[in-house]
């Protein structure tokens, strides 16, 4: 059994939101703080050739918290760059971005890592999607078919990201194609449960699957169950704008794991470091 820490951050290409300062020194110092073990970060330069310190932030955040890199390049200017990156405590297997650009306004990816955690591969996507509807749909189509295709149903999955996805129109479809639940809607309330009652929601996870016709989401609200078993209207946290977190637009997907906890990295000194609030989930392996 492992115990693996998530976060999921938009780092907001390592410039705070409130006067647009670098802040990607402090930045390093909260995420090493944070003692993750999986960091799936967006909006990363991979290239900057005016500013030497904005340059290679995934190489630069990887170094300091000793980590492995993964890095995917969507949208490239003139002088820079900037796309998702995954950070890793586990050994890197493989990498591979794929272009889902719906317009050259919004040049997208699906970063997608395969990572070792003691004798499990475990998939790592890391998204983040367009802000028009109709595009975000076709986005989330062929992040469907790329995990049908190259990810078996017995080895975990994690996808976590912006999914600028405010209407939370997409759990639905991930739940029913994928049989993945957001992190917030598992997360035990009040004290931590006995390890085997954890183990056991996984397990109860699956069976709901195969009895449940047709498990959907209402009016933006995630029908899943809880730790225990029973079912738990939760809608995802607020991470958007990290000053006063009001949409609803990042998420940590999971199959496989039981979620020990999860929750909003909110206030100082996050709400100066980007626009949006970073995610932590703990959670276990069986």
């Amino acid at each position: 059994m492992a115990v693996v820490r998530v976060v999921s951050y938009n780092i907001h290409k390592g410039r705070s939101a409130l006067g647009n300062r670098e802040c990607l020194s402090d930045l390093r110092l909260r995420l090493y703080g944070l003692r993750a073990d999986l960091l799936f970060l967006q909006e990363v330069q991979g290239r900057n050739e005016r500013r030497f310190s904005l340059d290679a932030q995934h190489e630069s955040l990887g170094a300091a918290l000793h980590m492995n890199t993964a890095y995917g390049c969507n949208a490239v200017r003139s002088s820079t760059d900037h796309g998702n990156a995954l950070l890793s405590r586990f050994p890197i297997v493989s990498q591979e971005n794929q272009d889902i650009s719906e317009n050259p306004l919004e040049q997208r990816g699906l970063l997608h890592v395969r990572v070792r955690i003691d004798d499990r591969f475990v998939h790592c996507l890391v998204v983040h999607l367009g802000l028009f509807t109709g595009g975000r749909s076709r986005q989330v189509g062929a992040l469907v078919t790329r995990i049908k295709r190259l990810v078996p149903d017995g080895e975990p999955l994690l996808i976590a990201g912006d999914f600028n996805d405010w209407n939370n129109r997409l759990a639905p479809l991930f739940v029913r194609q994928l049989g993945l639940f957001e992190v917030f809607a598992l997360a035990p309330h009040g004290l931590a449960p006995h390890p085997h009652r954890l183990r056991n929601s996984v397990r109860q996870l699956g069976n709901s699957l195969r009895h449940s016709p047709q498990p959907v989401a209402l009016a933006g609200m995630a029908s899943e169950l809880g730790y225990n078993g029973a079912a738990r209207l939760t809608p995802p946290p607020r991470t958007f704008p990290a000053v006063f977190p009001w949409l609803r637009l990042d998420r940590i997907y999971q199959r496989g794991f039981a979620v020990r906890n999860a929750k909003v990295l909110q206030g100082a000194p996050w709400a100066q470091l980007s626009d949006h609030a970073p995610l932590l989930a703990e959670l276990e392996l069986p």
